[in-house]
């Protein structure tokens, strides 16, 4: 990793990987990207294919959406993975992983899943960023509970987000 030719520069020229579900994608997940943004020169979004978990957003479908959210920011790129994410990252020449944490039980999980992959990978590493205090509470499990359960999520997730649920709950309910 290098720093930036400028003198008062931080930022790191390197790219990042940030592995998840997606499922959905949330203000939470944006504000992470965002943030991520300002230190990496490139954010790849790696939309997993949630083989453990049975995800409401089929995958191409959570791809799609996580690929609308960020259309406007050229350095954010989005693909989808299965496998394991220390192959991936190695694929997709990343120097780290994104997690986020909202809480002490995220902490733990990850830094679990950071020494897993590290045994997996001497060179894995992994970059925590904690979400703005108003994003903290927000999961995904979360938000599509409440939209299942017919509450309205549009404070917690981008536009087409909240639009896919709604065809997405309406067709499941015909």
């Amino acid at each position: 990793m290098s720093l930036s030719d400028s003198p008062n520069s931080s930022k790191l020229h390197t790219k990042i990987l940030y592995p998840g579900t997606f499922d959905p994608i949330t203000n939470g997940h944006v504000d992470l990207v965002t943030r991520a943004t300002k230190l990496f020169d490139e954010v790849v979004i790696a939309v997993a294919s949630g083989h453990h978990k049975k995800p409401l957003f089929n995958f191409e479908e959570r791809v799609a959406l996580v690929e609308t959210v960020f259309a406007d920011l050229p350095q954010v790129s989005v693909v989808g993975f299965e496998g394991l994410l220390v192959d991936f990252m190695r694929v997709q020449g990343a120097a780290a992983v994104l997690r986020g944490l909202r809480a002490m039980s995220d902490f733990e999980y990850e830094f679990q899943l950071a020494n897993m992959n590290r045994e997996l990978d001497e060179n894995f590493e992994a970059v925590f960023l904690t979400p703005a205090p108003n994003y903290s509470f927000i999961s995904s499990t979360m938000i599509r509970e409440i939209a299942k359960l017919g509450g309205d999520v549009t404070k917690f997730v981008p536009t087409c987000v909240s639009d896919a649920f709604t065809k997405k709950l309406v067709i499941q309910d015909s």
